[in-house]
């Protein structure tokens, strides 16, 4: 293969020689020939033979000087602004050399034939190094009109300007860019590389029937979520798939291309911006600071851990009893952050001994407690593992924070635990009780963050719907109705940080996460995104609440009313009052209760969290 090529490339580089060689002296005799108005018998003799006989070295000096420029090494299938300078600069030198030549040998020419014969050179040359590359883009273009897609660009901004140049230029993408949207009416009716702006966004599908497109890319990297949100609102009525760009720092390093584009995820359908904080400044208390993570390899946890060792910390612990998950992470942490200093232990947080070692060994300053059981229908198959793991797990962990003397002790809950109707939500009501309770009781600052739903982590709805609509369909939704908070991974986790910073002990932090989102709709977007229509190519069927699932979540119990931070988006919900002592009785029930394998244990969790009411079958 690579001898084939050689060959080849010694073929173009002879041809290109010969060429040079004829294309010297053409532009030479040519240029005499302008310069006596068209008519060869007016040229006077002694300039004719002086052209003639100093041709053998004008064509050497010519071709010296073109290798040294790099003319016969370039790759003229990619030909750009680099190789039109050099190409100008090499035929200017060599029309000044061979000037010189000329004076010192005494060869008279016209004083206008050295102005001529360089812009004939450089005409010629230009036509044979980019010939090949306008032959080409019109065969391409030709191959992909008969069997290419038909694609529409929204933005008509940079972004945009480079993956048409990236489209144009490749022979592995058969696309043809058919029309480009942009709302600036200064941009309307305009031309990028060819490509007619024909309008704004409500010409969007207009211009989708006229030239038949099959996909749409989406190049406003900069914009707002909600901008994004309104054109992908337009773009779902059409049948064309969508595809975005993930972000503007790829304009900024210049990575934009089409390898860059990205399928419209449902994230961009919730119509806001991410949530951020300043984590530089709410940082600033890990750093230093030996921190431990419970069930870090989750979902929620592996990302505490990335965010965490970017911040220095003197020592990450990161504890889970799933040894795949925490093998993934440590592989992660140790390339991104090869100079961490991270333990990484399997461990139950059920083993009283196995935490209390691991504290008084490590001596954490901070905790953030994200071990848990989390898939609700099977909490309600297994409630005894809910309460163990979940309940007993936290009550282990907070102790022996408090016992070794842990700073802060963050705790992981859920939307769930507010008037739960499954075992999960009120094992994580409990679990809130539990660090209330402790925080009144010891140094340590104990809180909990309560979420909604978390796009893209273990079990989320998101990544199910995708595989049911790789696979042909049906999309599964257990009810119409049903509606869900959401939120991404990295918003959650910047919650858990800012609630660490703001914590003062006792709190219970809440996310406005904006409108509920219909699960229903999240399907239909889902699968008019990826290119297919609503139950003709692809079926969605309903298949019943599960057990423990309810319609509707909530992110805040009546009873618990609300408190501003400095961040308008996150709130503190006031702490109920109960009995402790009550309390402690009622989980020692518990506790033995599951330890004998208690078939019924919903009648004790529901003395302990009166707002449970279990959705019964």
């Amino acid at each position: 293969m690579k001898k084939t090529i050689n060959i080849a490339l010694l073929y173009r580089r002879i041809f290109l020689v010969i060429y040079d060689t004829i294309a010297v002296a053409a532009a030479a005799i040519i240029a005499l020939v302008i310069r006596y108005e068209f008519v060869y018998a007016n040229i006077e003799k002694k300039f004719l033979e002086s052209v003639c006989s100093f041709l053998p070295f004008t064509i050497i000096i010519t071709l010296l000087t073109f290798a040294l420029f790099r003319l016969y090494n370039s790759l003229w299938a990619f030909a750009g602004v680099n190789e039109m300078q050099n190409i100008v600069a090499a035929c200017g030198i060599a029309v000044v050399c061979n000037g010189v030549g000329m004076v010192l040998f005494q060869k008279p020419v016209p004083r206008s034939y050295p102005f001529m014969f360089v812009c004939l050179l450089i005409a010629f040359t230009f036509a044979s190094r980019f010939s090949y590359r306008f032959f080409r883009g019109l065969k391409r273009k030709s191959m992909k009109q008969k069997a290419g897609t038909n694609v529409m660009i929204i933005g008509a901004g940079e972004a945009a300007n480079l993956i048409i140049r990236d489209i144009v230029g490749s022979r592995y993408t058969h696309m043809q860019i058919k029309c480009i949207i942009d709302d600036d009416p200064n941009k309307q009716g305009r031309y990028i590389q060819g490509i007619k702006v024909v309008g704004g966004r409500e010409k969007i599908k207009q211009f989708v029937d006229a030239f038949a497109i099959d996909e749409i890319f989406i190049a406003m990297p900069s914009v707002s979520k909600a901008v994004i949100s309104e054109i992908i609102e337009i773009c779902k009525d059409t049948t064309c798939k969508l595809r975005t760009l993930p972000g503007v720092y790829q304009l900024v390093n210049g990575e934009v291309n089409v390898s860059q584009l990205k399928d419209v995820d449902v994230e961009d359908l919730l119509g806001r911006d991410p949530i951020t904080v300043d984590l530089e400044s709410i940082l600033g208390y890990v750093q230093e600071r030996c921190v431990l993570v419970t069930g870090g390899g989750g979902s929620i946890g592996s990302e505490l851990c990335r965010q965490i060792a970017a911040h220095k910390p003197s020592r990450l612990i990161i504890v889970d009893i799933y040894e795949n998950n925490a093998y993934d992470i440590q592989q992660e942490l140790k390339h991104n952050f090869p100079k961490l200093n991270m333990v990484v232990l399997i461990a139950s947080v059920r083993n009283t001994r196995r935490m209390n070692w691991i504290f008084e060994e490590y001596r954490p300053d901070i905790v953030y407690h994200a071990a848990a059981h989390k898939h609700v229908p099977l909490m309600e198959d297994s409630p005894n593992e809910a309460i163990k793991n979940n309940v007993f797990g936290t009550w282990k962990t907070a102790q022996a924070a408090a016992f070794y003397g842990a700073k802060k002790f963050v705790l992981i809950s859920t939307d769930k635990a507010v008037n739960p109707t499954n075992i999960m939500g009120a094992s994580k009501r409990i679990c809130e009780m539990i660090i209330q309770i402790f925080n009144k009781h010891y140094d340590t600052e104990f809180v909990a963050v309560r979420f909604g739903n978390v796009l893209g982590s273990n079990g989320s709805v998101i990544p199910l719907f995708k595989r049911q609509i790789e696979a042909g369909g049906p999309v599964t939704v257990t009810h119409p109705d049903i509606i869900r908070y959401f939120m991404t991974i990295p918003e959650a986790v910047s919650l858990v940080l800012q609630a660490g910073a703001y914590a003062k002990g006792g709190e219970i932090f809440v996310l406005d996460m904006g409108e509920p989102v219909r699960i229903l709709d999240l399907a239909k977007n889902l699968i008019r995104l990826s290119g297919y229509k609503v139950d003709e190519d692809i079926k969605i069927e309903f298949t019943g609440l599960r057990p423990g699932e309810k319609l509707y979540e909530e992110l805040l119990m009546e009873e618990e009313g609300l408190q501003e931070t400095e961040n308008k988006l996150i709130h503190i919900g006031r702490p109920i009052e109960f009995d402790e002592a009550e309390f402690f009785q009622q989980l020692n029930n518990l506790n033995q209760a599951t330890k004998e394998e208690c078939m019924d244990i919903k009648g004790m969790i529901k003395e302990i969290v009166p707002t449970y009411t279990p959705n019964e079958e």
